[in-house]
């Protein structure tokens, strides 16, 4: 979905990637979870950190040169851009190649930017208390989601933050559950306090979600399996009216009895509130012309605002 929003709206910062994924899982799929596919190559997600990494310590890496002043910093880029695309005249259109040529340019664009963008210590104490940054428990995510205002405040189009994998409780579900809300409660209300407070927040869709829930029957010691027949995300800002569910499940939550809506569906009411037309975003590709919602979804028309 990064990929496809930065395709089809492009970036407000051209110093900066414009999707930009904050520790993410190196496992179960690792760096293809945010590649663009077969989306050319500047539309993948650049990683900062990953999910083994405290929030804290992740940084985008490299990104000052105090040995190379920047002067000769251009000029050896040039250089070696020069025989880049020498190389292109020769071989034709090459994706990887271009690809490569783009992010060689904005990474050194990104010298000038990255930093800064990356230094909370200009943040307010009562800021970083509303992200639970004060808190040992609520830290880690609170750091994420300052980083995701930070950058979204920049003109990076797509954010991702990723409360690592410790969701997959196939025992101690109470337990397990109620610790990472504990983790995440707090943070997630600050975002949104501060996004609405800096008039951000109806230029801006907050997305939380999960690939699936968990089984409405039991698994092991205290535990449930996965399921993919009925979860619940939420969004919020951008369009959505708040204070309101879209859908109902029965009494065990097994099965939707009422207004469900498939991930096509979710998908086509994200890009719309994006301003996208879901059927008209196409990249062709292997000789057809594919969509981020393939053949189907609708926009979930009641729950805009």
């Amino acid at each position: 979905m990064g990929s496809w929003i930065t395709y089809g709206l492009g970036t407000e910062n051209q110093s900066m990637p414009g999707f930009i994924t904050i520790c993410p899982t190196q496992s179960h799929g690792g760096a293809n979870n945010y590649s663009s596919g077969f989306l050319p190559a500047p539309y993948s997600g650049t990683p900062i950190g990953s999910v083994g990494i405290a929030a804290r310590d992740a940084k985008i890496p490299f990104i000052a040169n105090s040995e190379t002043p920047r002067d000769v910093q251009r000029m050896e880029l040039d250089y070696l851009q020069t025989m880049n695309r020498k190389q292109l005249e020769t071989t034709g259109p090459d994706q990887a190649l271009e690809g490569r040529i783009e992010s060689f340019e904005l990474a050194f664009r990104m010298q000038s930017e990255a930093p800064g963008l990356q230094d909370i210590s200009g943040e307010t104490p009562a800021t970083l208390k509303m992200y639970g940054i004060d808190n040992r428990v609520t830290e880690d995510f609170g750091r994420q989601c300052l980083m995701a205002r930070r950058l979204s405040e920049k003109g990076v189009r797509f954010v991702q933050v990723s409360h690592t994998y410790k969701w997959d409780q196939h025992s101690d579900l109470l337990r397990d559950h109620s610790q990472n809300a504990h983790e995440v409660d707090q943070p997630i209300a600050g975002l949104l306090q501060d996004l609405k407070a800096r008039g951000l927040l109806k230029d801006t869709l907050v997305v939380f979600t999960t690939e699936f829930g968990r089984s409405p029957r039991s698994e092991g010691p205290l535990g449930r399996g996965h399921y993919n027949r009925a979860y619940s995300s939420w969004l919020a800002g951008g369009g959505i009216q708040g204070g309101m569910v879209y859908g109902k499940t029965d009494d065990l939550g097994a099965n939707i009895v009422e207004n469900g809506c498939h991930v096509h569906d979710f998908h086509a009411t994200i890009l719309h509130c994006l301003g996208f037309d879901h059927t008209k975003l196409t990249f062709r590709h292997g000789g057809r012309d594919y969509r981020l919602t393939d053949v189907a979804g609708n926009v979930v028309k009641e729950i805009l605002a």
